[in-house]
């Protein structure tokens, strides 16, 4: 039974057994398998040569028995980044060979054993992808066009990239990933340089492609250079998605820092074929990813790819499209027809604040009304005067006792004075009934580390009324 309830479905999730698996955040997700029921295959480990001659270590992982006449329906997985292929050999062994599919997963070129330099998802990786399907869908006993792709962060940019560029994948499930790189990582051309710092070491600066070097160097600079925009605009797929018809299901978490729900909700829109959003609590930091959610969504995963590529009726085409997942994480979800409606909290912060470049500035107010949930696009506005060497404005919004932010951002100050709007991460966390909620400015984000880059020696403003729009979910 379904109570109606905030214009969606309150449903338990089905807590089915796809085999115990257990995933935690590092830059991206990292699948380890447990014990199962079954005994899972073994990988076959071999090289994939790519058509630019680049070898790409793989791991090749087939159910057991006879293949079905026309081959078993393939999954090709991509890895998140620091992570290599038998991360996801975990996820195919425990999973996807279980459930009748054969999959193929292999390192990301200049990483693991894989030879060639780290493009992050550029031209060349797309063309490793179709190289990698052309290769998978040639097997005997492989379909050669019953197969999908299903990528985690770096993956899942990786999916959505090689989509576009029309490998003919049958399905496609993008997980907790970007679809405009440039907003995902400088968000109104301010820099994460602490999550950006982090990422960057997960692959060696020496495996790195040359042509990356001059962008990478900016961001961890605190720069949106012409290179960060054009190398960021060549590895996104918005534009595109528009035309994008392959069955998509989206896997985005409630709260993640590096890729919000934005990520997501823009390619939602703009998809025109069949396609289903789960927003869970999991993801990048500051995302729980706790273990009982981990196989449901993975669930989630195998109904898709069973109605798209099996023909099978698993009822996930028929289901309200849009699922966010309780959090804490309780076994229920709410369900909508599309996606949710919002409204707009205003909450104005009056005073006047001097701050030189180390220094912050908070102001606070009680949220009025019952419990709440954020979803959607929220703003602050703040009016400023006297900058002086003052680059860029970063605020973190939060329930006050809480040291985790409900969502942050920053914006670049180009002006000795005038009007700043920070258009803040769109992130579903919930709200407490009568809690206050508090607006923190300075040039960095303080303990979650997003934000570090600080404001020069000398540098000085002065901080004005502020006013904090609050996206709250209807």
């Amino acid at each position: 039974m379904a109570e109606l309830t905030a214009g969606g479905s309150r449903d338990t999730i089905r807590a089915v057994g796809v085999r115990s698996l257990l995933v935690t955040a590092v830059a991206g997700l990292a699948l380890a398998g447990a014990g199962s029921a079954a005994a899972a295959p073994t990988p076959q480990e071999l090289t994939v040569t790519a058509s630019d001659g680049t070898p790409l270590a793989c791991g090749l992982i087939l159910p057991d028995g006879a293949p079905p006449a026309g081959g078993w329906p393939g999954v090709i997985l991509f890895h998140g980044l620091g992570q290599v292929h038998a991360t996801m050999e975990a996820v195919a062994e425990q999973s996807f060979a279980l459930d009748g599919y054969a999959s193929l997963a292999c390192d990301a070129r200049g990483t693991g054993a894989s030879g060639g330099t780290f493009g992050l998802d550029g031209p060349k990786e797309d063309q490793d992808a179709r190289d990698l399907f052309d290769w998978f869908a040639a097997r005997p006993d492989v379909s050669d066009t019953e197969i999908a792709a299903f990528g985690i962060s770096l993956g899942g940019g990786a999916v959505w990239n090689a989509a576009v560029a029309g490998v003919p994948f049958k399905a496609i499930a993008p997980s907790i990933t970007w679809t405009s790189l440039s907003t995902a990582l400088a968000p109104q051309n301010v820099p994460k340089t602490g999550l950006l710092a982090q990422l960057a070491v997960a692959v060696p600066f020496a495996s790195w492609d040359p042509s990356l070097t001059a962008a990478r160097d900016a961001l961890l600079g605190g720069s949106v250079t012409s290179d960060v925009t054009t190398i960021g605009d060549a590895r996104s797929a918005l534009g595109a998605l528009a035309t994008l018809q392959t069955p998509t299901l989206l896997l985005q978490g409630r709260q993640d820092f590096l890729f919000d729900i934005d990520q997501a909700l823009a390619a939602y829109r703009l998809l025109p074929g069949p396609k289903h959003l789960y927003l869970g609590d999991l993801g990048h930091t500051p995302a729980a990813n706790p273990t009982a959610e981990q196989p449901v969504y993975l669930f989630e995963v195998l109904n898709w790819f069973d109605h798209y590529l099996k023909g099978q009726e698993s009822g996930i085409d028929k289901a309200n499209p849009v699922d966010l997942a309780s959090d804490p994480f309780d076994g229920t979800k709410l369900s909508y027809p599309g996606i949710p409606a919002t409204k707009t909290a205003t909450l104005v912060l009056p005073g006047t604040k001097k701050l030189a470049a180390a220094a912050h500035v908070s102001r606070s107010a009680a949220l009025k009304g019952g419990p709440s949930t954020s979803f959607g696009d929220s703003t602050l506005t703040i009016r400023y005067s006297g900058a002086k060497k003052w680059t860029h404005l970063v605020a973190t919004v939060a329930v006050a006792g809480s040291k985790v932010p409900v969502t942050l951002g920053g914006v670049r100050i180009a002006k000795s004075a005038g009007v700043a709007t920070i258009k803040l991460l769109d992130e579903a966390v919930p709200i407490a009934a009568g809690k206050r909620i508090v607006v923190t400015l300075g040039a960095t984000s303080g303990a979650d580390g997003v934000y570090t880059d600080k404001a020069p020696a000398g540098a000085s403003i002065t901080i004005g009324a502020v006013t904090l729009k609050l996206s709250l979910l209807k």
